[in-house]
C-alpha cells in the first residue's frame, strides 16, 4: 500500500509543485492520475518511488518512509519514464534488461532467470539479441517495461506511456499494462490523454496546479475533467458506454 500524507514539494524559489496531497493507493489498484501539462503529475510519482524528497509531509510504501528506506522502496516501486531512451543502457535487449539485476550483485543464474521471465512477460523474448538502437519507439518502451519487471517490483508506475506512439504502439503498451494489473501488480498511470486507458482503471485522480481536485471511480470523475482543462473521452461526449482501446 502507498500512503501519501500532507505531501508538499516546493521549488527553490518558493513556489509549490505539490501542495497538501493526501492519497492512499491500495495494493492491486489501477489508478489514473491525470492533469494538464505542468499540473505536477511527474513530480508526484517521483515522490512515490523515492526519487524526490518531500518539502513537507511523507510518502510510505508498505509502511516504509521513502526518505529513510530509498533502496527498499525502489525495489518495490518500478517506474517507466515517458522517454524510453532514458532507460536504455545496454547494447542489446538482453544486456539492457539484465543491467538492473546484475547491478544488484545477483548470481548469473538468477539474472538469467529474471531476464527470461521479464522478456516473456512483455512478449519480446525473440528480440533478446537485437541491438537497442534498431528498435521502434513502441519496442523500446516494452524493453523499458521488461527492465523494470526484472527488478521484481510490486507497484509499476507509467509516466505518459502512450506519448509519441501510433495506434498499434498504444494498443501494445496498453495490453501489457492491463495484463500486469491482472497478474496482481498495483498500477499507476499518469497522462493527460484519458481516453486511451480510462476503461481499465479503478479510480481517477485529477491533479491541477499541484493539488488533487477530484478522486473517485471513472463514472464520477469523468464529468469533472473539462473543469480542469482535461479533454474528456469521446464516448462521454457522445453519451455512449465506456469503450476500451483494446476492443476489436
Amino acid at each position: 500500500m502507498i500512503d501519501i500524507r500532507n505531501l508538499e514539494h516546493r521549488y527553490p524559489d518558493g513556489t509549490f509543485a505539490l501542495k497538501g496531497i493526501n492519497l492512499v493507493i491500495p495494493d492491486g489498484e489501477f489508478l489514473l492520475i491525470c492533469g494538464p501539462n505542468g499540473s505536477g503529475k511527474t513530480t508526484l510519482i517521483r515522490h512515490i518511488n523515492g526519487l524526490l524528497r518531500p518539502s513537507r509531509g511523507s510518502v510510505l510504501v508498505d509502511g516504509l518512509d521513502t526518505t529513510r528506506h530509498e533502496h527498499e522502496v525502489m525495489q518495490r516501486v518500478g517506474m517507466v519514464f515517458q522517454d524510453a531512451d532514458s532507460h536504455i543502457v545496454g547494447e542489446t535487449v538482453w544486456e539492457d534488461v539484465a543491467f538492473g539485476p546484475e547491478n544488484q550483485g545477483l548470481a548469473p543464474g538468477e539474472v538469467e532467470s529474471r531476464v527470461l521471465s521479464a522478456l516473456r512477460t512483455v512478449g519480446i523474448e525473440e528480440m533478446a539479441d537485437r541491438p537497442c538502437h534498431l528498435l521502434s519507439g513502441g519496442e523500446k518502451r516494452r524493453v523499458a517495461v521488461a527492465g523494470v519487471l526484472a527488478m521484481l517490483p510490486h507497484t509499476l508506475i507509467f509516466d505518459e506511456p502512450f506519448a509519441n506512439l501510433d495506434f498499434l504502439g498504444v494498443q501494445q503498451i496498453l495490453q501489457q499494462i492491463v495484463e500486469l494489473h491482472q497478474a496482481g501488480h498495483t498500477i499507476v498511470v499518469t497522462t493527460h490523454d484519458v481516453e486511451k486507458v480510462v476503461a481499465h482503471v479503478s479510480r481517477i485522480a485529477i491533479l491541477f496546479k499541484g493539488e488533487i481536485k477530484a478522486l473517485g471511480p471513472p463514472e464520477e470523475v469523468i464529468p469533472q475533467l473539462p473543469l480542469f482543462h482535461i479533454r474528456p473521452p469521446c464516448f462521454s461526449l457522445l453519451g455512449e458506454r465506456m469503450l476500451s482501446w483494446l476492443a476489436d
